[in-house]
Formats: structure tokens, sequence, C-alpha cells
């Protein structure tokens, strides 16, 4: 393990190695190759047939395609089902097709993080220098890196000069790593604590180096984030575990209801083969065939929506998902903060001013006990400033700056202060050391050379021996003052730096160290990654929708502590990964639920929070942008990863992309999710009452066929016509349901449980309310006008039967247009609702009744549907079978409200 690395000086680590400051021969080397493998990350992908045979184990997928059998036996047969088999198959394949893609796109993590696999690398071996294919390092191979360079394996870094390395596709962390090679101290330090290590992936900004291998392949932390990633359940969504609970539920209950129906025809004396034309009748009415495309289609409507306020949804069970959500663990930097360092804070002439503006804004003010305090008519914090401002290798542009995010903080201070690179001209230059903790230069302005230096405030504090007062006046210094409040800035998590300046003789054109003396203390800087006021405003959001907001960083915990303070995230208590690494499961899921600040941890504890707060029955959504988020990200129940900041390991990762790095992002996608679940609802709760309907009209008809005739000499619907009935009712008036308006206080109210479940109380009241209420009127106007055509058994009106079988087809329409009409809520009266807001639903119910006329008045398609024209005035009772359903769900809201039953 790489953590064990840190800890050993240079001679130690040669020699557990079996390294040589010269160099490991090619001998050796090929030896260890052997030994230990490639340095590269491996794994194999499923076959794309395994992966599309996948799809059909599933117990909907299995009936249907059961179902799709039945009707083709049948239609081969004689029976007319040749529409009822293709349509079935066709949504079969279908959802089989959207399936397979879906579950392509979780391998692509796996290849992002095999894309960061550096391919070359220069080595010291035998003496020489030499380029290598980095794939060929082994343990013990010394690494030549400079700038620009990616490091090719974990190394241990024993020669450094100012060098930084860029961290953040690992840690998320924006500012590059000053690393050292002296050994470390403490157990199970994170990666972005470990100063002399460098990891696989990352990328050197400044200075050059040489370094030791000492793991390579799925050894490095790279690997092990691999097999995280290969290992990670990313199981089943809340909605995918419910629907696959429903649905099976839902299979057994027809097929028990089905086999009822065959044994009981088989019983009262009937041919076996209508028995088992009703059963498989009673079949196809029952199961909600277009249900998988109605899911489908109404996440696929949120997911558009959501990418409309820059949430981009990669799996569509997601758009649902984050209205169950109950906690959201989020990254700091970047998500929360602005991911710029801003100055808030100086301290000049003895005074504190609080700076305003954030980010790469040069608009702000300085501010003294509370009002403005322009920086032109204070000398003693116009000195500070220009101090900070030319003691800078930052640069600033209209559309931000480029340069250290520290140095771009004060170049922004500076030029707050309206203050300009022009007429300073530099001579000199003393970089930052991190030994010498401070940087210098000689700068020419209006002709004097003055000495600048920034740098740790206790360094910076025992080069000065005079100050300024707050009317600028020089004072002698005293140190403790200034010391005292650089710890003030700090117990707030500010980073701060201290300034000074000197003047030199007009003449004097070099920098030497001995000029950093008896200099003049002009005051401290302290910066922070502030928190987006948006992202202020979304944490109070969610604590009105009910929903934990947890900080997990890799920053240090008074940072993470002062800046959730901020954000109004409960910050009591901060753990950090070390804290955490020693916990017990118990023990854990136990913290995950009382503490909401985590800090310095590491790749497997966040994937372990969240594991932890799914222990504890919550819907989990993690944020993250760097590698180390991968793991994490795919455990969850939901991954969302940053659009702009995120690496393409953590974007491949996730369910959902933030284009925008914003966390009222998420905020806004929770309430588009909730609004996917009503919708959801509104369509099951639609849907299978009046599948359920139709499926008593073929059971009714069975039970009555013994003392009622008529119903044993025909079905009251054929099942072409039911299956007619079903497909336009999915695509006319189920989907205009997804369009209705979002309900208010969606964000107001708290998550829904996850152990809520569709067939609930109030699913089973619908089914049997509406599918009576629907399916009775059928049953009464089949009989009214088609009594007269069955005597003593026999069919002696074969016209006026069909006639009969079209009228039941429409009074059943009529039905269903008074129980989607008041469908458009759950709860509320339709009464409540703008009868024309909803023009999908309106025009729905007219393409719908246009679309029924071409069977009934067409010949061609009334022979494929065995309907018939009918006399008109059977049309005024016809019309009547509209209010039985729409007065029964009107009258059950009502009942459910009196009652106080009515909540989402």
């Amino acid at each position: 393990m790489a953590e064990s690395w840190y800890g050993l000086s240079t001679d130690e680590l040669i020699e557990k190695l079996d390294a040589s400051p010269d160099g490991l021969s090619d001998e050796v080397a090929a030896a260890r190759l052997a030994q230990y493998g490639l340095n590269e990350i491996e794994f194999k992908k499923t076959p794309a047939w395994v992966r599309f045979l996948r799809q059909f184990n599933d117990p909907m997928v299995i009936i249907l395609l059961v179902t799709a059998t039945v009707t083709g036996v049948l239609t081969a047969l004689g029976s007319h089902m040749l529409p009822d088999t293709i349509v079935i198959a066709g949504v079969v394949l279908l959802n089989s097709i959207l399936g397979f893609v879906q579950e392509g796109k979780a391998e692509g993590a796996l290849d992002a993080l095999r894309n960061m696999m550096v391919q070359e690398c220069l080595v010291i071996r035998q003496r020489d220098q030499r380029r290598i294919p980095a794939k060929e390092l082994v343990p013990g191979d010394l690494v030549v890196l400079e700038g620009g360079d990616k490091i090719p394996a974990d190394v241990r870094f024993f020669e450094v000069s100012n060098i930084h390395v860029d961290e953040s596709s690992l840690t998320g962390e924006s500012v590059p790593v000053n690393k050292i090679i002296e050994p470390l101290q403490g157990e199970d330090l994170v990666p972005g604590d470990q100063k002399n290590m460098g990891f696989s992936g990352t990328y050197l900004t400044q200075g050059t180096a040489r370094a030791i291998v000492v793991e390579t392949g799925a050894n490095t932390v790279f690997g092990r984030i691999a097999d995280m990633v290969k290992a990670a359940d990313t199981g089943m969504t809340p909605l995918q575990k419910k629907m696959k609970e429903f649905v099976r539920t839902l299979i057994i209950a027809i097929l028990v209801v089905g086999a009822f129906n065959f044994g009981y025809g088989i019983y009262l004396g009937y041919d076996t083969s209508y028995s088992f034309l009703g059963a498989v009748s009673l079949v196809v009415a029952a199961i909600p065939e277009m249900l998988p495309a109605l899911v489908t289609s109404i996440l696929a409507l949120s997911g558009v929506v959501m990418a409309g306020r820059k949430a981009l949804i990669r799996k569509l069970p997601a758009a649902e998902t984050l209205g169950a959500t109950s906690v959201i663990c989020s990254d700091k930097t970047g998500t929360l903060t602005e991911n710029r360092m801003t100055v808030t804070r100086v301290y000049a002439g003895t005074q504190i001013y609080y700076v305003t503006g954030t980010g790469y804004n040069i608009e702000g003010e300085f501010l003294f006990d509370g009002l403005a305090a322009p920086p032109q008519e204070d000398p003693a914090l116009m000195q500070l400033l220009h101090c900070g401002f030319n003691c800078n290798n930052a640069h600033l542009s209209g559309a931000g700056g480029t340069g250290d995010p520290t140095e771009l903080a004060l170049r922004i201070s500076g030029a707050k202060a309206e203050l300009v690179v022009d007429g300073v001209q530099r001579l000199e230059e003393i970089p930052f050391d991190s030994s010498a903790k401070y940087m210098a230069v000689l700068v020419e302005t209006e002709g004097k050379r003055l000495v600048l230096v920034k740098g740790a405030p206790e360094v910076v504090v025992q080069m000065c021996s005079t100050t300024l007062d707050p009317d600028g006046q020089v004072i002698p210094f005293e140190p403790n003052t200034a010391l005292y409040t650089a710890k003030l800035f700090a117990r707030d998590a500010l980073r701060t730096l201290g300034f000074a300046v000197k003047e030199l003789a007009a003449d004097q054109a070099d920098l030497r160290h001995d000029d950093l003396a008896e200099m003049r203390f002009v005051g401290l800087q302290g910066m922070i990654d502030p928190p987006k006021q948006s992202a202020i405003e979304a944490v109070e959001q969610c604590k009105g929708a009910g929903i934990r907001t947890v900080m997990i960083t890799g920053d240090h915990p008074d940072t993470a502590q002062a800046v959730a303070k901020q954000l109004g995230i409960s910050a009591e208590m901060v753990i950090t990964g070390a804290e955490l690494s020693h916990l017990e499961e118990t023990e854990l899921e136990e913290t995950s639920e009382k503490v909401s600040v985590f800090a310095r941890v590491a790749p497997e504890h966040k994937k372990a929070i969240a594991e932890a707060l799914q222990a504890r029955g919550l819907v989990v959504a993690m944020t993250g942008d760097g590698v180390n988020d991968a793991p994490a990200l795919k455990a969850a129940d939901i991954g969302v990863a940053m659009g702009i900041s995120g690496t393409e390991v953590a974007k491949e990762s996730s369910d959902m992309v933030l284009a925008d790095d914003n966390f009222a992002t998420i905020v806004a996608a929770v309430e588009e999710g909730r609004h996917a679940w009503n919708n959801l609802q509104k369509a099951i709760l639609y849907t299978l009452p009046t599948n359920a309907a139709q499926a008593l009209l073929i059971m009714g008809a069975i039970l009555m066929a013994a003392t009622v005739p008529l119903f044993g000499a025909r079905f009251v619907l054929e099942p072409v016509q039911i299956l007619w009935i079903n497909l336009l009712d999915s695509v006319l008036l189920t989907m205009p349901l997804m369009m209705e308006a979002k309900e208010k206080g969606l964000l107001s109210a708290p998550p829904r449980e996850a152990k809520t479940q569709i067939i609930n109380k109030l699913f089973l009241q619908r089914v049997v309310v509406m599918g009576l209420a629907i399916s009775i009127p059928g049953f009464l106007i089949y009989y009214h006008f088609g009594a007269a055509a069955v005597v003593d058994g026999e069919i002696v009106d074969a016209l006026l039967l069909t006639q009969a079988q079209t009228a039941a087809f429409w009074a059943i329409l009529l039905a269903h247009f008074g129980y989607v009409i008041s469908a458009r809520s759950i709860y509320g009266s339709v009464f409540g609702i703008n009868p024309f807001s909803n023009h999908w639903l309106l025009a729905g119910i007219a393409l719908s009744i246009a679309i029924r006329f071409i069977p009934t008045l067409v010949p061609e398609a009334a022979a494929l549907f065995r309907t018939a024209p009918f006399p008109s005035d059977w049309w005024p009772l016809i019309l009547m079978c509209f209010f039985p359903s729409f007065m029964a769900i009107e009258l059950d809201k009502l009942v459910r409200k009196s009652l106080g039953r009515s909540s989402r």
C-alpha cells in the first residue's frame, strides 16, 4: 500500500526496494516486471451480447414474451391477435435496447481511468537516462520529472526543486501541492496529506524532481480506485426496486386470476378453446404492456427538463431518484464554494478591514466597522495592497486570470483598489521556496527601488522592525500583535500571508537575502474559497425539503468547519478520514447520521460514508469531480459529477452531470425529480385501474356466462379491442398527464420514505373503485343493446352483437375520459385546476375520439377490429358513461380529504 512509504527516510526507502542511486539494471528491471506485472490498469469488458441478454432477465419482460408467444400461436390458429403480438414484441425490444445502452455507459469510468495513464516516462537505468513505455516501470525505478510531466506511477520524491503537483484529478482540490522529501509522521495519512509522495495520473505544474517508484499498476492509488469502481455495487435505484416489486406482485396476481378464469370456465363446461381464449384475453387486458414505455417516457421528459436547468441526466432512473433523495453528500471546492481563492479580510495600519466581492470579479469594497473605507484614502491599506499586487506572478485578464490561485486573489484585492501593473518595473526576484516560506521582488516605481516580500506571517514578522499606524505614520513594530491577528484569521480558516516593504538605494540592481532585514511590516491578507451565495440558499431550501446536506472534502478540518458554518450546514462536529478509518461498521453508520462535515477524506472514506447512510435506509446523492470520487459516485443511489471541473472518470461514473458545477442545480433537479415521481404515480394510478376494468370485463363475462347467455356468446370486448384501448390510452391520455404543471410546494415537504411502495392502500382502492366504475357501464351498455342478439344461447343477430360490442367499446372510452380528467391531480379536486391548462391532454382526448371513429366507420378497419356502426340514438346513453368514473374519483378524493388522508 502506498500509505506505508511516506514515513521512510531515503536510505530506508532504497534499502526496502533494493534500489540503487544509479538506477536498476536491465536484468533486475526485467525480473521485477515479470514479478509485478505491467504498470497498467487491467479490466475485462462484459461482452455486448451478454449485456443484451441481461435485459430479458426481468419479470415484466418475461411475461410479455410469454404473452406475445401465446398470442402469436393463437394468430397462427386463426385468431385475430397479430396486432397484439407485434405491439408486445415491439415494446420488449425497445426497452431491451434502452437498457442495453444504459448499461454500456457503466464501463465508461474504467475506460476513462485507463486513458489517464502515462504513455512514456524518463527513467534512470544503469546510470543512463532513457525514455521507456510507462507500463514497463517497476518498483525501485528512478524517474526524472519536470514541470508539465504527468507522474507515471506512485512515487516517493528524494530530490525536488520548487516542485508543485496538481492533484485535483485525484483529490478534487484545486491548489497545486508543494512537495517535500522529508519523512512524514502519522498513521493512515490520506493522499492529500502525503506531501513527499507523487501519485499516478497527477502532474507537475512547476519545478523538477527525481523520485523512486514504489507502487505500479493495480497497487497505485489510481489502481485501487479502479478496483473499487469495478467492485462498486451500483445496485438498483429506489424506483427500479419499487417497479420490480410492483411488477412481480402484479404478474403473480394476473396469472393467478387468469388461471382461475381458465379453470372456472372448464368447470362450467365451456370449451377449452373458449376458456383458454378468455384467460389469454384477461392477461392481455390486465397486463400494462405500455407501462415500461410510459416509465421511460416520464423519466426522459424529466431528463429534458433537468437539462434545461443545467442538470444532465446520464441514466434515466436518476431523474426520479433525485425526488426521493434524503441526503446530499457534496464536495466543498467548486460545488459549495466558488473554487476561486478570494481575499475577504486584511490587516493594515493596526486595523482589520473586510473585503466584499468573490472570484475573479474586481468589483468590491473595503469595509471598516461596517462602513465603506476607500483604500485610496488610507495610505497603510494602500501599501499592503500594493505589496500583494506587485509581489506576484499571476496575470489578470477580462476572462479571469492565470497563475497560482493565491496570487490571483492578491491581484484581485489590489484591483479592487484600482491598482494596475503599469508604472511598476520588476528588476529581480527571489522565488518562493517551501523551506524559506517567502517570496521577494525588487521593483522600481516612481523613481524608487523597493523590496516587496510576502510569505508566512511568522517568517515575515522576523524581517521587520517598523510598521504603520492608521494614519500611515511609521511606528515601531510589535510582532505579537500581528501574529495574534494572523491566528484570528486562521481560526476562521483563512489562508493568511504577511507582507513587508523596504526602500533600497536608487542604484541597487540586485536583490540579496541580506536585504530582507529592518523592513516595514505593512500587514496581512486572509483569503478563503468562499461559499457560493446560491449554495447558501440551496442548503436552506434543502432543510425545508427535509434533505440533509453533508460536506465531504479533502481540505483541512478548520477550513471545512468554517465554510460549513457559512453555508448553514451543521458543523458542531468534524470527523477526519483518519478517524473514520478506526470506526467499526455500526459506529460508522451512527456517525454518518450525526455528523455533517467530513474532512481530509480518502476515496474509500467517501464510499464508506455513502454505504453507511444507505444502510440506515437513506437515499443518498453524492457529488464528486476527481478520480477519487468515482467509487463513491457509483456506490451512491445517485452520483452527481461536475461538468466543468470534473474529470472524465467522475463523469463516466455518475448518473447526472452538473453543467454549471453548482450545488443549487442539484436542488432544482430534486424538485424535478419529485415532479417526475408525481407524474409516475398519476400514470400508474390511471393505467392500472383502467387495465383492471378491462380485465373485469373478461372475468365478469366468464362468471356470468352461465346465467346470462349473451356473455357466453362473446366477450364484452374482443382482445384486439382491448389492446387498441391500451395503446391509445397510453399514447393519447396517459402521456399527456406527464405534461401537467408542477404542483406547488414540492420543496416544502420531506422526501417520501424509502420504503414507500407503489402498491399501497391508495393504489388498491383506486384499482377496485375505478375498475368497477369503468367496467360496470361497459357491461350495462353491452347487455342493454346486445341482449336481443342471443336467444337460448344462440347468436341470432351477429351484426347487433357486434354493434353492442362497439357501443361498449365507446362506453369504456367515455369512462376513461371521465377518469383521466380528474386524474390530473392525485389528491386535489379537478375543480381546483384550470381545465384548459393542459393543452396536451385536451388534444389527446380530441385525437382519441377522432381515431376511434376509424374502426367504427371504415369497413376495412371495422373488419380488423370487429366493430360496426350503430344507430345514432344509442349515443345519449353511451355518453352518460362519462359520469360514473368522474364522480367516483372525485368522491374518493373528497372522502380522503375529509378523513385527512390527502398527502403526498
